[in-house]
């Protein structure tokens, strides 16, 4: 019962649609605007780099907070997991936004940045690396949490793999139209206004 009650209040959390607020603040509907995304990139190109930097930070920290606030009850590592994974539904499906949202990226990095320390810093310079080479921000998350169960391995302990794998799997189910686009050579790069 205490972890549905967790993973419930991490699923509303996650639902905060940051960027939106963020945007609306300052007149624009991200959902008409630009790729249509809530997240920090789409809010870089349609509202500026501070927005877009108060978005992403929102947005890590409602991973953090999730997987904290199971912590801080001391449930088991694997359920830290499941409320974080919650908090990243929440995100995706936002409950304030008729069950639509963003791609899950930001949030996921704060699931990490507390799930798995190591690991998180390591996603973030595949990430950074990806993108300052390819001007992609998609293609950055796609490696870099493509490789995220490998990375567990390597900088943490392998009874983590089925929440990086379910964590990885989310976030190529939301990056479906970006794979396409990518393929295809019409996805926006980084920089590029909407």
């Amino acid at each position: 019962m205490k972890i549905i009650l967790f993973s419930i209040f991490a699923f509303i959390l996650g639902s905060i649609p940051t960027g939106q607020i963020i945007a609306k603040s300052r007149g624009i509907d991200l959902k008409k605007t630009g790729s249509g995304n809530i997240g920090a990139t789409n809010v870089f190109r349609t509202a500026g780099k501070w927005p877009a930097v108060f978005t992403l930070a929102g947005d890590i920290l409602k991973g953090a907070i999730a997987v904290l606030v199971g912590r801080f009850f001391e449930v088991s590592m694997f359920y830290e997991g499941v409320i974080g994974l919650s908090s990243i539904l929440g995100h995706n499906f936002s409950v304030f936004m008729k069950f639509k949202g963003g791609k899950g990226v930001a949030t996921s990095l704060g699931v990490l940045c507390i799930y798995s320390p190591q690991t998180a810093l390591f996603t973030i310079i595949i990430w950074l690396m990806t993108v300052l080479i390819t001007k992609y921000s998609s293609l950055g998350a796609l490696v870099s949490f493509g490789i995220l169960p490998l990375s567990i391995i390597l900088f943490d302990s392998k009874a983590k793999l089925s929440v990086a794998f379910l964590m990885t799997i989310i976030l190529f189910i939301r990056h479906m139209d970006n794979i396409s686009r990518l393929f295809k050579g019409t996805e926006q790069k980084v920089g590029m206004k909407a």
